[in-house]
């Protein structure tokens, strides 16, 4: 089969590999029907995160089951949906609701806790361990026209949703969202599903602007810094967000999010840290600060935001402004890179 291999940074190729297989009772085997490109791809495509050795990259899919071990309940032909790790369901960490930290769980593209490397998602088929766990199944198979918003939920949509949970939104909230990519516009969805009164998006970039109005934005503010600071606390009477949702992961966003809020105010971090983004506990402490997040729980999210993508309350799959097929994985990184693409959705 044909998956996406990072040999270096810069250096994303389709190789061709041996088909996945069923090794343990609990595996299956997933064709994956569409896959996408993550804002957080790019920390090892621009050398951020230090490429080693060639291996899979990609951590988002849905798809149909192809084949399963004897112990899968699971049955060929189930339309799944996938969160970016998987999980065995059964361990204390899985059973408190944090599957991302799974005692035998590892991300796709990389290791499991044994260090198995697990297959990447930027492919035709991925064995999945733990399939029962892991995967999230459908009763049918879903229109096409639905499986962009479905692909979220492997990951972005679900991440944003964490993000407004962490920072404690509620009906009538002022909120902030610093991170203008697909998992900040969804986290202004999720704040407005959340009942947020007022939603300041932070965005340089037009396209996405317009799109975080379109989701539920009442504002943009484009500058950062001081001045991004300033204007949000202008927009807000002098006082700053109720909640801020930090949606990037680099020390420049996590100080922007901090100096929006209020005193008292809630912080609720996703960004995947790239580059230092040390909490200054001062500033923290002197505002009686609450801070909450992390790596986003996304399995149990899949269900609770199941139904409102399925009656169209919820249509995230507009973050993906591109569609590639899979042959064009390289041009899919150089687009996110450069940032003429929100998020890639490739179809292998």
């Amino acid at each position: 089969m044909r998956s996406t291999i990072i040999h270096a940074a810069g250096d994303v190729r389709l190789d061709t590999i041996p088909d996945p297989t069923i090794i343990a009772p609990t595996d299956a085997i997933v064709r994956i029907i569409r896959t996408c490109v993550c804002g957080s791809d790019l920390w090892a495509y621009r050398g951020t995160e230090h490429t080693d050795e060639p291996h899979p990259i990609g951590h988002e899919f849905i798809g149909v089951v192809e084949d399963t071990g004897t112990d899968v309940a699971l049955k060929p032909g189930t339309f799944v949906i996938s969160p970016f790790s998987d999980s065995d369901g059964t361990c204390q960490h899985c059973t408190n609701g944090i599957f991302t930290s799974c005692e035998q769980g590892g991300f796709w593209g990389g290791l499991n806790r044994s260090g198995e490397q697990l297959g990447g998602a930027q492919s035709e088929y991925i064995r999945v361990p733990f399939a029962d766990g892991t995967l999230v199944a459908l009763d049918d198979h879903p229109d096409d026209t639905m499986l962009a918003s479905l692909l979220t939920l492997s990951d972005v949509m679900g991440t944003g949703h964490h993000a407004a949970l962490m920072a404690g939104v509620k009906p009538g909230a002022n909120v902030v969202v610093v991170g203008d990519g697909a998992v900040g516009l969804c986290g202004i969805l999720a704040a407005k599903r959340l009942g947020a009164g007022r939603i300041i998006a932070m965005s340089r970039h037009e396209p996405r602007q317009k799109l975080a109005l379109e989701f539920g934005a009442t504002d943009i503010v484009a500058e950062r810094g001081k001045e991004g600071v300033a204007h949000v606390k202008e927009l807000l009477g002098g006082i700053g967000a109720d909640s801020a949702l930090e949606c990037v992961g680099t020390k420049g966003s996590m100080g922007q999010a901090l100096s929006s809020l209020r005193p008292g105010g809630h912080l609720g971090f996703v960004g995947v840290p790239a580059g230092a983004p040390e909490l200054p506990v001062g500033a923290i402490f002197s505002k009686n600060l609450r801070v909450s997040g992390g790596v986003a729980p996304v399995r149990d999210y899949i269900r609770e935001l199941l139904p409102d993508v399925m009656d169209g309350t919820l249509n995230p799959g507009r973050v993906f402004d591109t569609e590639m097929s899979l042959n064009d994985v390289s041009s899919a990184y150089t687009a996110m890179d450069e940032r003429t693409a929100i998020k890639v959705m490739l179809t292998p």
